[in-house]
C-alpha cells in the first residue's frame, strides 16, 4: 500500500497572507474547542541542559472535516539558529495514515503571539497603557503584531529591555505602526515597575528575572510566554491562569497559587477574569498542540488546490511479514 504524504514548508505558509486577525480568531476558536478534544499533556525529553524534544498530540472530533488528528514535535538546541524548531504531522482520521508533514515554526510563532495578545485583551486592567517586553525575537514580534491589531484604535507605549541591538531592530520592524510608541530601558526592575502589562519571550533564564516583588505594581498583568524566571510571582500574585492545568500542576508553587483557573473557562464564562484593576494577574500559556492542529487545518483549507511537493511511503499490508 502506498501512502502519499504532502509537504508544506515555511515559505508556502508565510506567503499565504494570513493576518493577525486570522490568528486571533483561530486561537479563540481553538480555546473554545478544548473541552471537546483528546488533548493529553505534552511530554518532553531533555538530552543536555535546557535542550529538549517535546511531543504535543491532539485529536479533535466533530469538525467539518470529520475530525482532526496530529502531533507537533518541537525541539530546542542551545546555539542553533533558530534555537527552536518544530514540525507537525497530520493524520487522516478515517484511515489513521499520515497525510501531511508541515513546517511548524510559522504556526508556533504566530499562534503563540496570538495567545499572548488574547490573554492581554482578556486580563489587562481597564486603563492599561504601558507594555513591557523582555526578549525581542520572533515570538515577541508576533505578539506585538497581534496586539497592534487588537488595539488598533489606541496608542500603546511599548517599553523594551535593551540587549545588544535587539531593541533598535525591534523598533525598526514596527516603524510603520502609528499606534505604537517605543521606549528603551536599561534596567529590568525599572522596566517592570512602570509596566501595566509585562511580556517575557525569553526561552531560557537562570534564576529570577526580577527578585524585587515591590517592582510588580498593583494591577500588573504578567505574561511569561516561555514561563522562565518569575517563580516569585507565583506566591503573591492574586490570580494565576494557564492554558492547561497539567502544564502547571508540576510547578514548585502550584499549591500556593492564591487563585487558579484555565483560560478556556474564562473565555466560556465558567470562571472570572480580572475583577478589579488592583489585581496582579499571571497568565501561563505554555502552548497546546490543539492550537497547532487547528492552525494547520486552516492552512490546509487555504492551499487545498495548490500543487504541493509530496513523497510516497510504501507500507506493508500483509498481516504476517516476519
Amino acid at each position: 500500500m502506498a501512502n502519499n504524504i504532502r509537504i508544506v514548508d515555511h515559505a508556502t505558509i508565510s506567503n499565504l497572507g494570513i493576518t493577525p486577525a486570522d490568528c486571533l480568531a483561530w486561537i479563540e476558536e481553538s480555546f473554545r474547542t478544548k473541552p471537546f478534544c483528546d488533548l493529553p499533556a505534552k511530554i518532553s525529553v531533555h538530552p543536555v541542559g535546557n535542550d529538549f524534544v517535546t511531543c504535543m498530540p491532539c485529536s479533535i472530533p466533530n469538525v467539518a472535516t470529520g475530525g482532526l488528528t496530529g502531533i507537533k514535535i518541537v525541539s530546542r538546541k542551545e546555539g542553533r539558529s533558530p534555537a527552536l524548531d518544530s514540525n507537525i504531522l497530520l493524520y487522516d482520521t478515517e484511515t489513521m495514515q499520515m497525510n501531511t508533514i508541515m513546517d511548524g515554526n510559522w504556526i508556533t510563532t504566530m499562534r503563540t503571539g496570538a495567545v499572548a495578545a488574547l490573554a492581554i485583551r482578556t486580563f489587562q486592567k481597564s486603563n492599561a497603557e504601558a507594555y513591557a517586553f523582555i526578549g525581542l525575537g520572533n515570538t515577541a514580534r508576533a505578539t506585538l503584531l497581534c496586539l497592534a491589531h487588537t488595539f488598533a484604535e489606541r496608542t500603546l507605549t511599548i517599553r523594551l529591555l535593551r540587549y545588544k541591538k535587539q531593541a533598535e531592530e525591534f523598533i525598526e520592524r514596527f516603524a510603520g505602526y502609528k499606534n505604537l510608541s517605543f521606549e528603551i530601558v536599561d534596567d529590568v526592575q525599572q522596566l517592570i515597575s512602570h509596566a501595566d502589562v509585562a511580556v517575557s519571550c525569553i526561552t531560557s533564564a537562570e534564576g529570577l528575572i526580577c527578585e524585587n516583588n515591590d517592582a510588580y505594581q498593583e494591577g500588573i498583568l504578567l505574561v511569561p510566554v516561555h514561563t522562565r524566571g518569575f517563580q516569585n510571582c507565583d506566591l503573591f500574585f492574586d490570580k494565576v491562569y494557564a492554558d492547561d492545568t497539567a502544564h502547571v500542576r508540576g510547578f514548585k508553587h502550584f499549591d500556593k497559587f492564591h487563585y487558579f483557573a484555565e483560560f478556556t473557562d474564562v473565555l466560556m464564562g465558567k470562571a472570572p477574569a480580572r475583577e478589579t484593576d488592583n489585581e496582579r494577574i499571571l497568565c501561563y500559556n505554555i502552548g497546546l498542540g490543539l492550537h497547532d492542529i487547528i492552525f494547520a487545518n486552516k492552512i490546509l483549507q487555504r492551499i487545498k488546490d495548490m500543487h504541493l511537493p509530496a513523497f510516497t511511503m510504501e507500507k506493508e499490508t500483509a498481516k504476517h511479514w516476519v
